[in-house]
């Protein structure tokens, strides 16, 4: 079956359709991981994107409902070089084209994505449809042009949990190759604007009992829990837009010790009045080299994001931590004063693999 990914300045791309026979638009974005496409696809923060993989073979290992990072697959589209049509892992339940047939996303392959990546590299993330239903191509580009991009969006109201619960998974599927976790004697809030599981699975190793709560609860709701710290999540959309969220970090801050990966350095940086900007292309893949300042150490990470803190806008008391080895974009800071601090990449993702594992020993640390 034909698939075509319509881009909003009139580019086709004409390939073959996989997964659902349908059609969605989303803000078109690559990644460059060789590895983790169940994880990605998972990833709440991707919510209104269509995924480009740069890496040329995707499903090799099929998919299996261990690997998700939420409970049914996020992304608006995936978009691969090659699809492999048989996949070799005694993991494996379903391969990648079923598994996505089953979530009613849209997939197409044998598309030039080195030509693709390329595109959105010099000309900035692009809006798209990707549609095998649909042969028109000026129809398509049309719906692209159309579509409302990121910019100024609340995404986070779409993934949010309807009511806050207690995690009891544990460290799940990785416990067998870690240390043991330790008694849970720490309580944590944390806040979820569109949260990875690996996040809670890392809370959990470290000693903490962990409460989730939606992205949209009041910072009255998150304090009524008495924790001993609060974590802020990662993800989707425009962190300048998700106004209540900001209100609620102001209204936490000073007041328990606080920690944010992604979307939540975001926000951390908003609600101490700095500034966020997008990024041209953003930062996606599992290879994105970050420097600690404070040690000197270069840390490989994984990154999926399109808004940046821009730290000469940050206030006096909050320090910049972390750097970008690319494009020296702030990657991690932190205020001593109100015991709060921040990362813009996912440690929870274990790209180094445990380059950054110390950041929730940290935060353990921050609440006694």
């Amino acid at each position: 079956m034909q698939a075509k990914l319509a881009l909003e300045d009139g580019t086709v791309y004409t390939g073959r359709a996989f997964g659902a026979a349908a059609e969605s638009a989303g803000e078109v974005v690559f990644n460059t991981s060789m590895t983790g496409y169940q994880e990605i696809l998972t990833d709440p923060s991707y919510t209104g994107q269509i995924v480009t993989m740069t890496y040329p073979l995707m499903g090799n290992y099929g998919t299996t409902a261990l690997d998700a990072e939420s409970d049914r697959v996020r992304v608006a589209g995936f978009v691969v070089r090659e699809l492999t049509q048989v996949p070799s892992n005694f993991r494996s339940t379903r391969d990648l084209d079923g598994y996505l047939r089953a979530a009613g996303v849209t997939g197409i392959e044998g598309i030039d994505t080195r030509a693709l990546v390329r595109r959105l590299r010099v000309r900035g993330a692009m809006n798209g449809v990707l549609s095998a239903t649909e042969s028109d191509d000026a129809k398509l580009v049309a719906k692209a042009k159309a579509f409302p991009g990121m910019a100024g969006r609340d995404l986070v109201r779409e993934v949010v949990p309807p009511k806050p619960f207690t995690w009891t998974e544990g460290f799940g599927r990785f416990a067998e190759h870690v240390l043991p976790a330790r008694p849970a004697d720490r309580h944590v809030v944390a806040v979820d604007y569109g949260m990875k599981w690996n996040i809670l699975r890392c809370l959990t190793q470290v000693g903490c009992k962990v409460t989730v709560v939606p992205g949209t609860a009041t910072a009255d709701e998150i304090l009524s829990y008495d924790p001993d710290g609060i974590f802020l999540s990662n993800g989707p959309g425009d962190p300048a837009a998700v106004g209540y969220a900001i209100d609620a970090v102001k209204g936490v801050l000073g007041k328990k010790p606080v920690f944010g990966i992604c979307l939540g350095h975001q926000l951390l940086g908003l609600a101490l009045g700095a500034k966020t900007f997008k990024l041209k292309f953003g930062h996606r893949g599992a290879n994105q080299p970050v420097l600690d300042r404070r040690t000197g150490k270069v840390e490989i990470t994984t990154q999926n994001h399109g808004f940046s803190v821009d730290p000469s806008t940050l206030p006096a008391g909050a320090e910049p931590t972390h750097v970008n080895l690319n494009d020296q974009t702030l990657e991690g800071l932190r205020h001593t004063g109100l015991r709060a601090f921040s990362v813009q990449y996912h440690p929870e993702a274990a790209a180094g693999p445990h380059d950054s594992s110390y950041l929730f020993e940290e935060f353990r640390t921050l609440m006694g």
